[in-house]
């Protein structure tokens, strides 16, 4: 196979397991933040912080939406590009979820304080496994294409 074989296989369209990913990213953010958006709304009586979080869900919701909508409107393959900000989000989506935990804990002092930031910190472990592995596919994507890319230029 020559580079130009290759770089057009990678030219085809977003697949189709790419494709459902982005929609249920673009859905599931966008019903998020639609839900919490008319929960913040109908309760115009709540203490600020609680004000504050309702902030932050319907931005982190939004932010998956925009997600979604960015890997559906591109229609070619991301080489990995839409995996590191999807881990990107998702670290900081169970960093903002492991500070909360730790506030709570703090204030409250019981066990399902203490029981919630252990899930919150195994969440954002997890997060950035995810964010680390899609970092490494995404330089070796990049490392193959300027390779493909120096054999193509040859003589």
């Amino acid at each position: 196979m020559n580079p130009d074989d290759m770089i057009g296989k990678l030219s085809r369209p977003l697949s189709l397991r790419s494709r459902i990913g982005a929609v249920v990213a673009l859905l599931g953010g966008l019903v998020g933040a639609v839900g919490v958006g008319l929960l913040w709304a109908t309760e115009p009586a709540l203490p600020g912080r609680t004000h504050l979080a309702f902030g932050l869900l319907v931005a982190l919701c939004l932010a998956w939406t925009g997600y979604g909508s960015w890997a559906l409107t591109r229609r070619t393959p991301l080489f990995a590009l839409d995996q590191v900000i999807a881990g990107w989000l998702s670290v900081v989506a169970t960093g903002l979820l492991t500070a909360a935990a730790v506030a709570v804990a703090a204030v409250r002092g019981t066990w399902v304080g203490v029981t919630g930031v252990a899930v919150a910190v195994t969440m954002t472990a997890v997060a950035l496994v995810v964010l680390v592995r899609a970092r490494a596919r995404h330089a070796a994507l990049l490392r193959r294409r300027r390779e493909l890319e120096g054999r193509a230029g040859r003589p």
